[in-house]
């Protein structure tokens, strides 16, 4: 019995250990980076000559350095965040070249992998958009690979001795930032019920609490369908007046919302005037990036379970053109006609995509 209870307090306490708290969860979501690359040096070229019994004077015979190995950025859809991205990346370098005209071996390639939808940037300048899973962009470029002796070979030159060293690799500082690619964003105010939302659809865990900025930064939940078809669904952290000019979590978040296909408004039935929070995010939205608010889009009163929501609800659709759909996440009413009308939107964006020779982005 003893050992028993100790077992179970045992798994209880590396249970506990696994559950890590929002506020130490931002400590392993970043989405910007500086990195400074660096490609490999190409190697010297070979200095010898080809020398046995009776072939003393055999001739040049050093071979050609290898060239460096390229330092190269690929999106990983397992990676979620450029926490694990370093400051600091070398290429391999070259070998040297050898006797017998031997080539030196190349520099290996060196891969570092960040998440789908990292931006990178040169000097305020994007050089590159990784949206898609597996795709590459070489940071950095490896040197050429020296010349051997034996390169130099020429009638007029039957005995060169000159040779070249490996040409540095190219270096360069990048800044990363990542920007979420999902197909929905949850956008409201704090305390509207997004994360308990996203709780409610999908698998995702975000920190839900009964006070504003519960959640610190992004969470992408993944809805699946009979089909095998699969939404994935973005909680942006609340966003609240003054946003696009850096209030409250500012700017930080904002840009998360560009990758959305469509957005999902998620507004506070239980308040005044719930179709005030609307136009304040939408507000808001236009102002960090013109036709953003513009987007396909659904709105979503939640907490209609309280009674004041159910007073405000006829209101709120008066007031709005947009579709609504009154839930409770905390019950649970209403999610199968969010569900549905989720499913259409996404096929919506798929056949848009397809239309236009595009290829829609798939979780």
């Amino acid at each position: 019995f003893s050992t028993t209870c100790a077992r179970c307090s045992t798994n209880r306490r590396l249970r506990q250990k696994r559950v890590i708290s929002e506020r130490k969860l931002t400590r392993y979501f970043v989405d910007h980076r500086k990195v400074r690359v660096v490609g490999g040096q190409g190697g010297g070229g070979g200095h010898s000559f080809y020398s046995e019994p009776r072939k003393i004077f055999g001739g040049p015979d050093g071979g050609n350095g290898g060239d460096g190995g390229h330092v190269i950025l690929k999106a990983d859809q397992q990676m979620k965040s450029l926490s694990s991205v370093l400051p600091f990346y070398q290429g391999f370098h070259g070998e040297r070249g050898g006797r017998k005209n031997c080539y030196g071996a190349n520099g290996a390639y060196l891969y570092v992998k960040v998440p789908v939808g990292t931006l990178v940037k040169e000097d305020g300048k994007v050089v590159a958009d990784l949206t898609q899973h597996g795709e590459e962009y070489v940071a950095a470029y490896g040197g050429a690979g020296g010349k051997g002796n034996s390169f130099f070979l020429s009638n007029e030159n039957r005995a060169p001795t000159l040779f070249t060293p490996g040409q540095p690799g190219q270096e360069r500082v990048l800044h990363l930032e990542l920007k979420t690619t999902a197909h929905a964003g949850l956008v409201g105010f704090p305390n509207a019920g997004k994360s308990s939302l996203l709780r409610a659809i999908s698998s995702a865990k975000p920190a839900v609490a009964a006070y504003p900025f519960t959640t610190l930064n992004p969470h992408v939940g993944i809805v699946r369908y009979q089909d095998y078809e699969q939404v994935a669904v973005a909680d942006i952290p609340g966003l609240i007046k003054g946003a696009h000019q850096n209030r409250g979590l500012g700017m930080a978040f904002l840009r998360h919302i560009e990758r959305c296909r469509f957005l999902l408004y998620v507004v506070d039935l239980s308040v005044s005037q719930p179709w005030i929070q609307l136009q304040d995010l939408k507000c808001e939205l236009e102002q960090y990036k013109k036709g953003l608010s513009e987007r396909p889009c659904v709105v979503i009163g939640n907490k209609i379970d309280l009674a004041q929501s159910r007073i405000n609800l006829p209101l709120l659709k008066e007031q709005i053109d947009d579709r609504v759909i009154a839930l409770s996440a905390l019950t649970g009413d209403g999610l199968e006609e969010l569900l549905l009308h989720l499913r259409e939107l996404y096929d919506t964006y798929v056949k848009t995509e397809r239309s236009q020779g595009q290829s829609p982005v798939k979780w």
